[in-house]
């Protein structure tokens, strides 16, 4: 019987090694799997690149934690402003950035989960974007060459899921988690409720199970779960 839910965040993220390449879903707050990120400060591995649409806000929790114990090696994002602990890091020359912009972020993943190794975009053309970068010409107008970006792990955050891990979202929670969850070798997703096999409806399945390794339970669940009727 295929059952792809797990006991706690310790589980879920026991064999996350040092120097991974880890995907962080979330655009700005929402959506963003804190209770994955603070597991992952607690489990300890290090050297880690980290993908994710920007930097983190507050460095009580989330990426800015694992900054400032001196996880990350180098992050790749749009938006790094506004995270002190990346300020204060990047300053002392204690991390490495990767600045891409957003729309480009989120193709370079989808194409990394659709198998697509590069594609052209007339983003950055004329910029320091594209300093090392191979540009072509069609129909007269300039194009970048960006390449795929693929991850070893993404941590995801849904609303629900099934035994298989087929996952569904809520409201702007969806953002860069789907294209995430189909960009790494490994995906772990938390969520807000666990349903019985069949009870999301096919049309409502955004991350098919495939994409999905484990899933584990945020606890305690918001009062708003329950109130969705979600258990």
């Amino acid at each position: 019987m295929i059952d792809k839910r797990v006991a706690d965040v310790a589980e879920a993220l026991a064999d996350v090694k040092d120097g991974s390449v880890i995907m962080i879903g979330g655009f700005g707050a929402v959506g963003q799997p804190d209770y994955l990120i603070n597991a992952l400060a607690q489990q300890g591995a290090r050297d880690l690149t980290i993908i994710a649409n920007n930097a983190g806000w507050s460095r009580d929790t989330g990426i800015p934690r694992l900054m400032d114990l001196g996880r990350v090696r180098k992050i790749v994002c749009s938006f790094p402003k506004g995270s002190p602990a990346f300020d204060e890091l990047m300053r002392a020359g204690k991390i490495e950035l990767e600045i891409v912009p957003q729309g480009t972020l989120a193709e370079r993943i989808r194409a990394a989960g659709a198998g697509i190794p590069a594609f052209f975009t007339p983003t950055g053309v004329g910029t320091q974007m594209a300093a090392g970068k191979e540009v072509r010409t069609f129909k007269g107008r300039e194009y970048l060459m960006e390449e795929a970006l693929p991850a070893d792990v993404a941590l995801v955050e849904a609303w629900r899921a099934d035994r298989w891990a087929n996952l569904s979202y809520r409201g702007s929670g969806r953002n860069f988690n789907p294209i995430m969850a189909m960009a790494a070798k490994l995906t772990i997703a938390q969520v807000h409720g666990f349903v019985p096999l069949g009870e999301i409806a096919p049309d409502d399945v955004v991350t098919p199970g495939i994409f999905v390794q484990r899933v584990v339970l945020v606890k305690p669940a918001p009062a708003a779960v329950a109130a969705a009727g979600v258990a």
